[in-house]
C-alpha cells in the first residue's frame, strides 16, 4: 500500500539523520530509525480513520447534551442520531484489526475534542447531511457518501483541522496525500487492511535493501559521482543532493527490476520537492551521465549488492 516514492522518501530522511548523527550508526540502527518513520505513516493513518469515527459518533453525545438541558425543548429532544448508526462507520469500528491499533496507538491522547464537536455541528448544517437524515433507510450508497463528504469537506478542506493534524504528525508532508488515498480505499473496503504491514514483502525487502546498500557501499557510490561533478566541490553540495544521487546510482547497479529511467524520473521529482530549486536539474544531469558511462562501460549488469 505504501508506494515506492514514499519508500525512497523514508531511506533519504533515514540516511539522512545517519548523516548528521555524531555518532556512527550501525546499520541495525539506521532499520530502526527507517522503521519509525513507517511507524510514524501508519500512526497518522489511524489517527485520520479515528477521527472520522469520532466526528459520526459525535451525534449521541449531542443529543445526550441537549436533552440533558435544564429545560430543553422539542427540538432538543429529538436530535436525529441517524449518523450514529451509519452501517460503514460500524464496519470500521467493528474491523478487528483496526480496534487492535486504536488500542496501541491510543489516538484520543492526541485529540481534540473541541474540533471533533465542532466539525460534528458544522456537519450538521450542511444540506447534505439534512438531506441524509431526512431519508428514514439505510441504502448503502448513502451510507459511504456522508462519510466521504465528512473526510473531503469538512477534515481535509478545513484548514484548522489540517493544521491539527501537522502540529501532531511532522510527517504530513511527507505521507498526507499517500494516507488520505489510502484512508479512501480503506473505507471502499473495511475491513481489508492489515494494519501491521502497510508494505507488501517485497516493498519491505526494497526499503531496507536500498537502506543498506547506500549505506554499506557509500565510498564506492561516491567513487562515480565525484568525477562527474567537475567544477562543483563535493563538500558544498547539498547533503541531500548527495544522497538521492547515490540511491539512483545504487539503483542503477543494484536493483536489477527497476529501469534507470524511472530512476532518474524518481530521483528528480524528489530532489524538485526537498531539496534547492536547482537540485532537480542537477541530480539530472549527473545521474544521467553516470547512467551513460556505465553503459558505455558495460558495468549495467545489475548484481546483488553484497555479491559486488
Amino acid at each position: 500500500m505504501i508506494s515506492r516514492r514514499n519508500i525512497r522518501v523514508k531511506v533519504m530522511q533515514t540516511i539522512y539523520t545517519a548523516a548528521t548523527l555524531e555518532t556512527d550508526v550501525k546499520p541495525a540502527q539506521a532499520e530502526k530509525i527507517l522503521q519509525q518513520h513507517f511507524d510514524e505513516t501508519r500512526s497518522l493513518l489511524i489517527y485520520m480513520t479515528w477521527f472520522l469515527t469520532e466526528v459520526t459518533r459525535y451525534a449521541e453525545a449531542h443529543s445526550h447534551h441537549k436533552a440533558s438541558k435544564h429545560l430543553p425543548t422539542t427540538a432538543d429532544l429529538n436530535v436525529n442520531t441517524k449518523i450514529a448508526g451509519n452501517e460503514l462507520l460500524w464496519k470500521l469500528l467493528e474491523d478487528p484489526a483496526f480496534k487492535e491499533q486504536l488500542a496501541i496507538e491510543k489516538p484520543e491522547l492526541k485529540a481534540d475534542k473541541e474540533l471533533i464537536r465542532k466539525t460534528y455541528i458544522q456537519l450538521s448544517e450542511t444540506p447534505e447531511y439534512k438531506a441524509y437524515i431526512s431519508n428514514n433507510s439505510r441504502e448503502k450508497t448513502e451510507e459511504k457518501k456522508i462519510i466521504e463528504f465528512i473526510l473531503n469537506d469538512l477534515m481535509l478542506a478545513n484548514d484548522v483541522f489540517v493544521s491539527h493534524i501537522e502540529e501532531n504528525f511532522t510527517n504530513w508532508d511527507d505521507d498526507g496525500e499517500m494516507v488520505v488515498q489510502l484512508l479512501a480505499g480503506y473505507l471502499q473496503k473495511p475491513g481489508s487492511y492489515n494494519f501491521k504491514e502497510l508494505m507488501s514483502k517485497d516493498k519491505e525487502i526494497f526499503a531496507r535493501t536500498l537502506l543498506q546498500t547506500v549505506l554499506e557501499k557509500n565510498e564506492h557510490l561516491q567513487t562515480l559521482i565525484i568525477p562527474k561533478l567537475k567544477n562543483w566541490d563535493p563538500e558544498r553540495i547539498a547533503l541531500l543532493d548527495m544522497i538521492m544521487m547515490k540511491m539512483g546510482v545504487a539503483e542503477f547497479l543494484y536493483f536489477e527490476t527497476i529501469p534507470p529511467k524511472v530512476t532518474i524520473n524518481e530521483y528528480i521529482d524528489l530532489a524538485k520537492d526537498y531539496s534547492t530549486q536547482q537540485s532537480g536539474q542537477f541530480v539530472n544531469g549527473i545521474l544521467d551521465n553516470i547512467h551513460k558511462e556505465l553503459v558505455q562501460q558495460g558495468k549495467m549488469q545489475k548484481v546483488d549488492y553484497k555479491k559486488a
